[in-house]
């Protein structure tokens, strides 16, 4: 009897922990459109992946001319002739792949800067976004544009503003 009694006390004080928790979610999109520093970070990448693309682009163009050269030339050519501008094409071919690679590809140097550049702006958010939470005593706060899916979310709980608010910006303009 007194583990029955035991199992529905410890049922009710774990039914009543439950619904005494609060939760919220914020848009980390919209906050970070609010953030100047963000925008300026985002140009900046922008504008580096664009040098870099052109870069590469041209090494391809290169690439392209030598190839043609070589097929217009090719009858007139001995054999010793044709390897050399065979190995010449393949050698700026994979360099271009090389630098393309190095540039963009997975732990590439657009996403290294990208990383080291967003980073310390998305840890500044994550702090306001902490400070909003423990100020209003909200025990969970859950991120609209995560993996985690969200069927729906009442108005009343979007803190977003209130993180805005938080990293002294204004809120409901965005920034250019």
């Amino acid at each position: 009897m007194k583990r029955i009694i035991l199992f529905i006390v410890f049922t009710f004080i774990s039914l009543t922990a439950a619904f005494a928790q609060r939760f919220a979610y914020v848009d980390s999109d919209y906050i970070l459109k609010h953030m100047p520093e963000y925008a300026s970070a985002q140009r900046q990448l922008e504008a580096l992946s664009a040098q870099w693309q052109k870069e590469a682009d041209q090494r391809y163009q290169e690439i392209d001319r030598l190839l043609k050269a070589y097929q217009a030339d090719q009858v007139l050519m001995t054999a010793d002739m044709k390897k050399r501008r065979e190995a010449e094409i393949d050698d700026k071919e994979k360099s271009a792949k090389d630098f393309q690679r190095q540039k963009f590809g997975p732990g590439g140097e657009l996403e290294q800067r990208s990383t080291s550049g967003i980073k310390p702006i998305q840890d500044k958010m994550t702090k306001a976004i902490q400070a909003v939470a423990e100020n209003d005593e909200i025990d969970m706060v859950f991120d609209k544009n995560s993996e985690v899916i969200m069927l729906y979310a009442n108005p009343r709980y979007d803190k977003s503003a209130d993180v805005i608010i938080k990293l002294g910006l204004k809120p409901g303009t965005f920034a250019k």
